[in-house]
């Protein structure tokens, strides 16, 4: 019952959020609140919501202040430097634009971190797209893509499926290496046929779609984090540029790193960029207030989904339809569990969280392919095909989702309805190339 119960909660919620009917927000609050009390834990629902804001804080935290902290950089004219090199390299052609918005997004997270990359891809690079008139869905899409294929050793779902199995994780990962680049190319392709399709638009002045989501349309308005009324040219700081380069490799830097609790970096960091570039009082106040509606949007946001994954994982809802994704596998689909793995894996992250799905889901599937002679080990690879990888950046169980949004000025259903079907396509074309490869089996 609560497996039922807590599926048709999941479908309901991407349901309001792709048609556009609610927005993210109440979806993510009433949804699971309905959903528990139809499950009749109803009393339970306050504990449940507050262990998820619990565990939430520190990632809203953080992502408020990171939406400070650029948007202060930005306006200094921090990434002015950055667009000019980026033009100089690729021009304004949207096709080659697009590239190296994959290109830039595949080296930054090399890290393993979806939030760094989408926190430094997207606002480097929204301007450009603003100045040109190109769709912000596209900065979105192609920025998650390269993130989404670009799993790695010592990123979370590969850590999460070798400890689920007891693997080493070069066992794991090693053979998906060409794997890998066969959607790597698929990344670059489409990057360049999605940046090929803006060129053909904006050579034919045609307008965006409706359906763009972008909270103001591109190249109507200034550069992200500058309102209307304000000149960006008096707020640039560019005799400060070097001290403004330092203090955010700093930033980054320490937060890859891991030394310190993100959230705290962000907070240190934001104060320093403002009493640096901004030192009257007057003017932080403004630099604050000009970021305030994206940060404090982000942030509701984010408890609403700390409201939603507490209270289904409060409740049981998740642990029950692991388990039952895990159990009832139709045993003439046994012998092709890892082809099946592989098709479900990017849809799953819409149902499942990582802690979720690869400690609850991937161990039993695993056991249930190895009664058949299949070896778990390649349940896990078909997992990582999509399973929180491509899937990451457009599932409502993850923050990053919201920060792609946010930070490219979008819906988020606008966003998922546009990214969903090239990240899937990714997925499939990797596991593709798995069978052909004989790295999984058929």
């Amino acid at each position: 019952m609560l497996a039922v119960i807590g599926a048709l909660a999941v479908v309901s919620l991407l349901a309001l959020i792709l048609s556009n009917r609610t927005s993210p927000l109440a979806a993510l609050i009433l949804v699971p609140v309905v959903a528990a009390l139809v499950a009749g834990l109803g009393a339970a629902v306050p504990g449940y919501v507050v262990a998820g804001l619990t565990k939430i804080a520190p990632v809203a935290g953080m992502f408020v202040f990171a939406i400070l902290f650029f948007g202060i950089m930005t306006d200094a004219g921090l990434l002015a430097p950055l667009v000019s090199l980026v033009l100089r390299l690729v021009g304004e052609r949207p096709s080659r634009i697009t590239l190296g918005t994959a290109l830039l997004a595949l080296l930054i997270h090399l890290d393993g971190s979806g939030a760094v990359c989408f926190l430094v891809t997207i606002p480097a690079l929204r301007p450009l797209y603003d100045r040109l008139g190109m769709d912000r869905r596209v900065l979105a899409c192609t920025a998650s893509m390269a993130a989404g294929v670009n799993f790695l050793p010592w990123t979370g779902p590969t850590l999460r499926a070798a400890a689920a199995l007891k693997v080493p994780v070069h066992t794991l990962f090693t053979p998906m290496i060409a794997v890998q680049l066969v959607g790597l190319v698929f990344v670059f392709s489409a990057s360049w046929w999605l940046g090929r399709r803006e060129e053909v638009r904006l050579a034919a002045n045609d307008p965006l779609p409706v359906a763009a989501g972008a909270s103001v349309a591109p190249g109507a308005s200034p550069a992200p984090g500058h309102d209307g009324d304000t000149d960006a040219a008096g707020l640039r700081r560019p005799k400060l540029l070097p001290v403004n380069v330092v203090l955010t490799l700093l930033v980054v830097g320490v937060m890859i790193a891991g030394l310190t609790e993100p959230v705290v970096v962000f907070m240190i960091g934001t104060a320093a960029a403002l009493i640096i570039n901004y030192p009257g009082a007057a003017e932080q106040r403004a630099r604050i207030d000009a970021h305030a509606r994206a940060a404090l949007l982000m942030a509701g946001i984010l408890f609403a989904a700390g409201a939603f994954t507490g209270i289904l994982n409060g409740s049981g809802m998740i642990a029950a339809m692991a388990e039952t994704a895990a159990t009832h596998v139709p045993r003439e689909l046994g012998a092709r569990l890892p082809v099946v793995v592989g098709v479900l894996a990017m849809p799953l992250s819409l149902l499942f969280d990582p802690d979720s799905f690869y400690f609850g889901v991937l161990p039993v599937i695993a056991g249930v392919a190895e009664s058949f002679g299949t070896p778990g080990v390649a349940i896990g690879r078909a997992a990582l095909l999509g399973q929180m990888t491509t899937g990451f950046p457009v599932s409502p169980l993850t923050p990053a989702t919201f920060l792609v949004a946010g930070l490219s000025g979008i819906e988020l259903g606008a966003h998922q309805r546009f990214s969903i079907p090239w990240l899937f396509a990714a997925s499939l074309v990797m596991l593709a190339a798995a069978l052909l490869f004989g790295v999984l089996p058929l």
